[in-house]
Parts: C-alpha cells; structure tokens; sequence
C-alpha cells in the first residue's frame, strides 16, 4: 500500500534548548527517519589534545548507607 501525504507547515518560531548525538527532531510525517550526524570542529583545533603531566588519582569517599526507618 503507497500513501501520498502532502502538507504544508508553517513554522513562525521554534526554540531547541540542545540537541546531542541521538536528537530526533521531526516536523511533520516521516515514513522513514533517515540517519544524518554532522561533525563540527566549533573550537577550531588543529591537533590532538595535550597529555597530561602528572598520574590523576581520583579520591573517593565513601558514605555509608542507612536504609530509611532504621
């Protein structure tokens, strides 16, 4: 079965607050989503990030669990 969908919007202001790597945003009716990521360089790097100096050893702290009404 073929369906033909015509239709007109009219979109007069949309606001996205952010949109990451797994966004859909749809207007209208799609019989198929078709998969598009774009990569952009916004900070206008041109090599690999720096090493770093020194080992990073996290601190963890612990806290000690208290079930509720005990």
């Amino acid at each position: 079965m073929i369906f033909n969908i015509h239709q007109t919007i009219q979109i007069n202001m949309i606001k996205i607050e952010s949109i990451a790597n797994s966004s859909v945003f749809q207007i209208g009716s799609a019989g198929v989503i078709k998969p598009y990521s774009e990569l952009a360089n916004t900070g206008g790097y041109t090599g690999a990030a720096p090493q770093i100096e020194a080992e990073v050893v996290p601190e963890t702290t612990f806290v000690p669990f208290r079930p509720p009404n005990s």
